[in-house]
């Protein structure tokens, strides 16, 4: 991982980034939370945690963006990270570019992930030259849907997850999509 500190993207609010060691521990200690993995499968050990971290340095290596580490301007605090990703598994919409977003719980209720979400969708338009960007959630993440709604993505339909077992309350998914001609206005600045 890169030592570099320094903001690619900020908010009025909020700085992101690219990864530090030091956030290896808080990212730990968020995927053994139960609320904020509540809507994923289980939570991650310590060491699922560190090959999360490379992987997510290696894709900004490959791609010059990624999920982007972030940090509350005021106290340079480490809440989760906002950002993009490619899904690994197959469906009628992959290949493509995704915007997700996990935060620590203490950071929740407070607009962070609409705000980061904001202007990472803005930035993959405006620099990065996206076409479209898609986010997902289990149907029952009603928090993560409702911050897709407040970003201005629209419904794009749902589906199972091949990743998660028939029968499992989090195998069906929301599909959101965003495109760079949607003509809509960022909440952001």
């Amino acid at each position: 991982m890169r030592q570099d500190t320094s903001y690619l993207l900020s908010t009025p609010r909020l700085g992101l980034r690219r990864w530090r060691p030091s956030d290896l521990e808080p990212f730990t200690r968020m995927n053994l939370d139960p609320a904020v993995m509540e809507y994923f499968p289980g939570m991650m050990t310590p060491e699922e945690t560190a090959a999360m971290v490379e992987r997510i340095d290696a894709f900004f290596e490959r791609n010059g963006y990624g999920l982007y580490a972030m940090d509350l301007l005021s106290t340079g605090e480490f809440l989760g990270y906002v950002g993009f990703a490619r899904p690994s598994f197959g469906s009628w919409f992959t290949p493509c570019v995704e915007i997700g977003w996990r935060l620590c719980h203490g950071a929740w209720g407070r607009g962070y992930a609409t705000e980061a979400a904001s202007e990472c969708l803005r930035h993959g338009f405006d620099r990065l030259g996206l076409e479209k960007i898609y986010s997902f959630t289990a149907k029952v993440n009603t928090r993560s849907e409702r911050v897709m709604q407040k970003i201005g993505m629209e419904p794009a339909g749902e589906f199972d997850h091949p990743s998660i077992g028939e029968g499992h309350v989090l195998r069906r998914h929301v599909l959101y999509v965003s495109t760079r001609n949607a003509g809509r206005s960022f909440l952001v600045r």
